[in-house]
């Protein structure tokens, strides 16, 4: 589910940088098997906690997975949106903060991916890297709306690809913060510590 939803991230952020509208297409497909994978395990865990009982670190696994799987499948639903909003036309907007968008989608894809790497070899101290990774996601974010609405501002036609490049920025963000969710999950998982919310020690 994991390996899917990086996939469906990566596709998306190269239809919306690339104009490559007719990769939307994948990204959805991919959407719709992050749906059912999150139906499947979520029904296998509920299984094996009936099932089974497990107690002590079994435990621990088994309520982050049902936290995590939540997380990846709004990831899912965050690819699909960057994807929708791709054109084939180039617009000035756009090619205004193509870098730095480039730069935040490089920047929330290792955020994820070591979020993943975390949460599989059950190690806290990339889970903790992670966290760290998240305010220079926001602040890239934060510098490109600034800039799209000073463009906007002196270029009216340029609006709506403004309002795109805001809208696919944000959903930069989300799943950032998505990523963020699943690294404090596999904090929780490895040592017990919940660390939500900057309850950090």
């Amino acid at each position: 589910m994991g390996a899917r939803c990086e996939r469906a991230f990566a596709l998306a952020c190269e239809s919306f940088l690339q104009g490559a509208t007719e990769v939307a297409t994948d990204v959805e497909a991919l959407d719709v098997q992050i749906d059912h994978d999150e139906l499947q395990i979520h029904a296998l865990i509920l299984r094996i906690l009936a099932l089974r009982q497990p107690v002590a670190d079994d435990l621990r696994f088994l309520a982050t997975a049902l936290r995590l799987i939540t997380d990846l499948e709004r990831i899912g639903d965050e690819a699909v949106n960057i994807a929708e909003r791709a054109v084939a036309q180039e617009d000035e907007a756009r090619a205004l903060v193509s870098g730095e968008l480039a730069a935040m989608a490089l920047d929330v894809r290792d955020m994820l991916h070591g979020a993943l790497d975390a949460f599989v070899q059950w190690d806290a101290e990339e889970a903790e890297r992670v966290l760290g990774s998240d305010d220079a996601v926001d602040e890239r974010c934060a510098a490109i709306m600034s800039t799209m609405k000073k463009h906007m501002s002196e270029n009216a036609g340029e609006i709506q690809a403004g309002l795109r490049v805001i809208r696919v920025a944000k959903y930069l963000e989300r799943i950032a913060d998505h990523a963020t969710n699943v690294a404090e999950q596999a904090i929780f998982m490895v040592r017990g510590d919940d660390v939500r919310h900057g309850q950090r020690a």
